[in-house]
């Protein structure tokens, strides 16, 4: 069912199809290897791409929550991000856990001087609870990046906020919001229908400026997977989607690529059996059980 993530399709915007896209995720750690840089790694390398990372955050948890959050001075994120951008050409950039109004500004800061082709925003500002996990300020700093973002990939909290809005509760209303972030800001948005009630699970790219052809929306859907397994999935859809991206250069076919490949890593995720909490989904169960085969 996903074999065709392994191949470069004709339309690629690499010069060499052969060749892994080279995606840089920036974000914070999670020991459990289940969520942040760990869970994009993994993403990226299980679509296909050469994963790199910058770390902003170093954060104690696992499969239970947070315990702490240790941000290294800002001056070492700006030396992580030149590092990499000096010696090696990054086709895709996802970003990811911020916190902080200085590390969001040192990140837009670079992204204005390097110029990646292609950045996927996972705003991390509310959790799924509807808790508000920045500060007003770092909000406000996190709004500025959506403009030089390619894609933002907010959950359905996470998009009211950026609406200016009450939490959407119908697929509807979650894509008119979606519509009017995507006028506001100058950004293609993906709404996320995975917290919605219902048989089936929507996900859909908003451009209000239009993809190739003239839509302003591209919709897939599949059935809705019961399992408390789901840690990380924000982070692995976003940096999936980066990776799929840079090699289709074609929002159709990343998006079904990347959420049939999301629907099987979480429709596996409990042969992990990693932790007593919200486990991670399986990120290589498709190379796996063709390793197997």
């Amino acid at each position: 069912m996903i074999a065709s993530t392994f191949s470069a399709p004709t339309g690629t915007p690499n010069q060499h199809p052969a060749r892994p896209p080279r995606v840089l995720s920036i974000a914070g750690t999670d020991p459990s290897g289940g969520a942040g840089i760990q869970a994009d790694l993994k993403s990226i390398a299980a679509l296909g791409g050469y994963g790199m990372a910058a770390i902003t955050s170093l954060v104690a948890q696992n499969t239970h929550g947070i315990r702490s959050i240790h941000t290294p001075p800002v001056s070492f994120l700006r030396e992580q991000l030149d590092a990499v951008s000096d010696d090696i050409h990054i086709d895709a950039v996802k970003i990811g856990m911020l916190g902080t109004v200085e590390v969001t500004a040192v990140v837009g800061d670079w992204l204005a001087a390097a110029r990646p082709p292609i950045v996927v925003l996972d705003p991390v500002m509310v959790a799924t609870s509807g808790d508000r996990l920045l500060a007003p300020g770092a909000e406000d700093a996190l709004r500025t990046l959506l403009p030089e973002s390619t894609l933002v990939t907010p959950n359905l909290p996470e998009l009211a906020v950026l609406a200016g809005e009450e939490r959407a509760e119908s697929w509807a209303n979650a894509l008119n919001q979606a519509r009017r972030v995507s006028a506001h800001y100058g950004v293609t948005v993906l709404a996320k229908g995975g917290h919605l009630v219902g048989d089936h699970c929507p996900d859909a790219l908003v451009d209000e400026r239009g993809f190739p052809g003239g839509d302003t929306l591209i919709e897939v859907s599949g059935p809705r997977l019961t399992t408390r397994n789901t840690h990380g999935t924000g982070c692995s859809l976003s940096s999936a989607l980066a990776t799929a991206q840079a090699r289709n250069n074609d929002w159709a076919l990343s998006l079904r690529e990347c959420t049939a490949w999301l629907r099987d890593s979480i429709t596996h995720a409990d042969d992990l059996e990693v932790g007593s909490g919200n486990g991670p989904i399986n990120h290589f169960h498709t190379l796996w059980s063709a390793a197997t085969r």
